[in-house]
C-alpha cells in the first residue's frame, strides 16, 4: 500500500492570477499545466473576472512528491489548501478539464457554499468513461510510470503532433492544435511526475454523488473525444441538478483547439449566473 502522512502534502502551488472581480478558478487535466488556459485568461480578465490558474500537485512547477503511485486525495488536498490560501471573499466559479473536472466536482460537493458555479470541460468523473485499453494501462501504473519517465521529449512531441493531425480541424487545417500548444503539451507531459499516471486508478466514481452537487453547471465536450466515452457527458448533465450541456465539434481539448467558440460559450454562461 502506498500511503502518505496527510500533513506532508505541500501547501504551496504554482499559479497565476490576473484581473479583478468574481474569482474564476481554472483546473487542468492529467499531465497538463496552468498553460492550458492561456487563451481563456485574457478573456476573463477583460470581462471583469479575477482569473486563477494553478499547476496541480505533481504537475508543471508545483511540488512533486517522491511516489510511484499518486492518490487523488493528495491532489484534492493540495488543491483545497491552495484555495484556502487565496482568502477569497466570495464563492468561486470553477472550470475543470478532464481530471480537473473531477477536482471541481468534488470541491463543489464538499464545499457548496464556496462554489458559485461549475464549467466542466470533457470531464473525467468515473473510470467507466475510459476505453478498456486505457483502464488496463492505468491499472499497471508502475509500468506506465517507467515508460513515461524514460520517454524522451521529442518522442512525446511526435505523438502529440500525430494526434493533432489525426483529429484534424473543423476549418480544414492540418492540425487541430496550434504549434505553441503542441509544444507546451509535450513539455507538460515530460515534466509531470511519473507517479501521477496512477491517479485514474485511485479515483472514486462520482456518479452516485452527482445529485448532491446542486450548483449551476455547464458541461462542455467535444463530439470527437477519443479519450472518454461520449455518452458519459449527457449522463453527467442528467445527473447534476442544475446542469446543461454544450457540444462543440472538437476532440478532448476544445478549450485549446477551438478557443474562439469555447470562450464564447464560457462567457455566455458566466453572464447568466445569478
Amino acid at each position: 500500500m502506498n500511503t502518505l502522512n496527510p500533513h506532508l502534502i505541500p501547501t504551496l502551488a504554482n499559479y497565476v492570477q490576473h484581473g479583478t472581480g468574481t474569482p474564476v478558478i481554472m483546473i487542468h487535466g492529467l499531465a497538463a499545466s496552468l498553460h492550458d488556459w492561456n487563451d481563456l485568461v485574457p478573456e476573463l480578465s477583460a470581462n471583469g473576472y479575477a482569473s486563477y490558474a494553478l499547476d496541480l500537485l505533481g504537475h508543471g512547477d508545483s511540488p512533486k512528491l517522491d511516489s510511484r503511485a499518486y492518490q487523488m486525495d493528495w491532489v484534492f488536498e493540495h488543491f483545497s489548501s491552495w484555495m484556502q490560501s487565496l482568502y477569497l471573499t466570495e464563492p468561486a466559479i470553477l472550470i475543470g478539464h478532464s481530471m480537473g473536472g473531477y477536482v471541481a466536482l468534488e470541491y463543489a460537493r464538499r464545499l457548496p457554499a464556496r462554489t458559485r458555479g461549475l464549467i466542466l470541460v470533457n470531464p473525467f468523473y468515473s473510470r467507466s468513461q475510459l476505453p478498456a485499453f486505457l483502464r488496463t494501462t492505468y491499472t499497471h501504473s508502475n509500468w506506465s510510470s517507467l515508460v513515461v519517465g524514460r520517454t524522451p521529449k521529442w518522442l512525446f512531441r511526435f505523438f502529440v503532433d500525430l494526434s493533432s493531425v489525426a483529429m484534424g480541424h473543423s476549418i480544414g487545417a492540418l492540425h487541430s492544435l496550434p504549434e505553441k500548444i503542441r509544444a507546451q503539451t509535450a513539455l507538460d507531459y515530460k515534466r509531470t511526475a511519473p507517479g501521477v499516471y496512477h491517479i485514474p486508478n485511485a479515483m472514486s466514481d462520482l456518479t452516485e454523488y452527482l445529485h448532491e452537487i446542486n450548483v449551476p453547471a455547464l458541461v462542455i465536450w467535444g463530439d470527437q473525444d477519443p479519450t472518454l466515452d461520449l455518452a458519459s457527458f449527457p449522463r453527467l448533465v442528467s445527473g447534476l441538478p442544475q446542469a446543461r450541456g454544450e457540444v462543440l465539434r472538437a476532440g478532448h481539448v476544445p478549450h485549446q483547439s477551438h478557443t474562439t467558440a469555447f470562450n464564447k460559450v464560457v462567457m455566455n454562461f458566466l453572464k447568466e449566473l445569478p
